[in-house]
Order: C-alpha cells, then structure tokens, then sequence
C-alpha cells in the first residue's frame, strides 16, 4: 500500500475544486474556531453558576451544535466573499487597502451574521437554557454580543493571515511545514516547465525597464489565470521567468501540460489589443518539459521557502535554453514525451539527442506544435 501524501492530494483537489476546497478549509477554520470560543464560554459559565449557587441544566453538546452551524455559516458566508474579492478587485490596489476593503467587508458581514445568531440561534436555542435570574430581558445578550462580535472580527482576521500564508506556499503546503514534514528532504515525481519570455533583451531595450517590468507583470497575472484549468502550480519567479510544475499522481494526464503552455499564448491573444495598445507587441514564451524525481525540502531561515532540487530542474532549464537554438517555441524531453498521448490537434517534431550543458549523456528532445482546433 502507498503512502498517503497529504500535500499532493491536497494540491489535486484544490486544482481541480479551487472554490469547493477555500470554502471547504474556511468551514474547518471557523468551525474550530467556534468550538474554542463556545469551550470557553461554557467554563465561564460553571465558573458563574458555580459562584451563584445556581444549577446549570445548559448541555455542552448545545455549544458544540451552535459551533458547528455557526462555523458552517461564517465558513461559506466569508469565504465566499473572499472568492469574490479575490475575483473582481482591482489588481493595482496596494496590499494594505484590499486588507483595509477586506476587513470592512468582513465588520459589515459579522454584524449581519450577529444579528442571524441573535434572533435566530440565540432566541430559540440558547436563551431558554439560562437561568431567569441572569436572564433579565435577554440583557445577557448584549454581554455576550460584544464577547461574539469581538472574537469573531479577530478570528476573521487571523484566519485571513493564515489564508495568505497558505497562499504563498500553495494548497496543502502549509500544514506539513508547519508540522516539520519538510525539515528534511523528500523525494517526489515531478513535472516542470520553465518559461522565459521570448525577445526579452530586445523588447527591455525598447521599452525602458519600468515599461518593460509592467510587461512582465501583465504577462504573469495572464498565466495566472489559466493556472487553476491545468491544475498547474507555480514554483518561482525570476525575472522574465516563470517556473511551473504538476505532481505525478495516477489521474494527472501529462497532455495538460502542453496544453497548459498553448493556453497561455492563446490567452495573451485574447488581450492582443491591451498589449500592442500599452506595449506595442504580444507576448511570447519559449518553454522546456520534463520530468523526473526531485527532493523537496525547507530552506531558509530568515525567509523561508520551500524547494525543490534535483538533476530534473537543472535538466529542464537547459531543455528551455535550447528553444532559439532549435527556432521552437515548446521543446519536451524523452522522459517526458513517454508518458503523453498526443491528440491529432497537435503534431510533434523529432529534434535530435543534444548533449545538454552539464550532462555527460545525451537528451533526447522533440519540439511540439499546436496544428488545429481542439
């Protein structure tokens, strides 16, 4: 039986679900975060009642039903807000102000939430368990609003935190680290491509660098959005280079890659007239493929990070740098070329084995063209 990798079973369904899996870890977030904040109201209520003589006849599984509804409710109520901020909000905005729209956004839903909890929860499931003589005309409520609104609006904020973090290092990354799974190396099957934007030198010439660095920001953000559809996931940028890799698992169809590389040039003709209106030219990367086993581990200290090293990176960098020499946009090695079965809407070209820089035995590679409609 195979071990269970959590990070790329993880990493799988959040490619293939984005949505269904950050509202899915948000209902975890805030479910646990209920059942904290409704422990620890229970305690201080046997502290109360204790103090008071009064017998508490209120069930701890009352506290953890409201937790898991309320956590259920604030998971799919914020989250989704998060999935529609994250959708439709100005990407020049700074940091602080999307924080800053974030967190208003959430104020204005907890209170919305609050005021459910209170007329809804509140009165007909919680109220008639507490004693009369600390139930006054519910004016226990407006204590425990204030404990609720104030927790919450905190929760929201850290969970945010944790969202972002989880962010930088990918789905499913965040966990392990956290749990030292990483602190020591990890062999895994991987696929990477490199990509390097074609002409840069030249076109950095023609534009300046602030003109040419908001090209490659532009260009970027436009392979970012074809990321989810090929379940791809992005390792690093450096410079006009973007490093792109997929887990090897047992459903992945490795056609998606090169799939993933012709959607990318078609989404930056989708945006032909943005560029040659601010740039004067369309985008276009060279790109190289291959695959291999690679050690995962933790580095830095400082900055941390998580990286992968190996003979398939340095393999598939020098795979990329052969593309002017060849005149070809997409070259893939052998090892690669092996596991695809190539549709009819693309054709492949035999390049040749190439003795590549460091290597002491040659590759052998193929070039990929994309020849019609799929």
């Amino acid at each position: 039986m195979k071990d269970f990798n959590y990070t790329t079973k993880a990493r799988a369904f959040a490619l293939k679900y984005p949505k269904l899996s950050f509202i899915g870890i948000q209902i975890n977030f805030w479910v646990f975060a209920f059942l904290i904040l409704m422990t620890l109201m229970h305690l201080n209520s046997l502290a109360t009642y204790s103090s008071l003589s009064i017998e508490n006849n209120y069930p701890f599984i009352i506290n953890v039903i409201y937790a898991f509804i309320a956590g259920v409710l604030y998971g799919v109520t914020l989250g989704y807000v998060d999935v529609l901020i994250e959708k439709y909000h100005n990407r020049n905005l700074s940091l602080g102000r999307i924080i800053l729209m974030q967190g208003l956004t959430y104020y204005v839903l907890i209170v919305v939430l609050m005021l459910f909890s209170r007329y809804v929860i509140w009165e007909y499931f919680i109220v008639n368990y507490v004693p009369k003589d600390l139930n006054t005309g519910h004016q226990v409520w407006k204590y425990y609003y204030w404990i609720i609104l104030i927790y919450t609006f905190a929760m929201a904020m850290v969970i945010s935190f944790i969202n972002q973090m989880n962010k930088k290092f990918g789905p499913g990354v965040l966990l392990p680290m956290l749990l030292g799974k990483y602190r020591n190396p990890k062999e895994e099957q991987r696929i990477f491509m490199f990509m390097d934007l074609k002409s840069s030198t030249s076109h950095a010439e023609k534009l300046g660098h602030i003109k040419y660095s908001a090209l490659i920001r532009d260009s970027f953000i436009d392979i970012n959005k074809v990321l989810v559809k090929h379940r791809a996931e992005v390792y690093q940028y450096v410079g006009d280079e973007i490093v792109v890799s997929w887990p090897q698992i047992s459903d992945f169809n490795s056609i998606t890659c090169v799939e993933f590389y012709f959607a990318c040039q078609e989404q930056f003709n989708l945006r032909s007239d943005y560029y040659l209106q601010q740039y004067g030219i369309i985008p276009k990367f060279k790109a190289g493929l291959h695959q291999g086993i690679v050690t995962t581990v933790e580095v830095g200290d400082v900055k941390r990070d998580l990286a992968y090293h190996g003979d398939t990176i340095n393999t598939t960098s020098r795979i990329q740098e052969k593309c002017n020499e060849y005149d070809s946009d997409i070259l893939v090695s052998e090892t690669f070329w092996d596991k695809v079965k190539l549709p009819i809407s693309y054709k492949k070209d035999f390049v040749g084995e190439v003795l590549l820089k460091g290597k002491e035995t040659p590759v052998r590679l193929f070039s990929i063209q994309f020849a019609g409609a799929r």
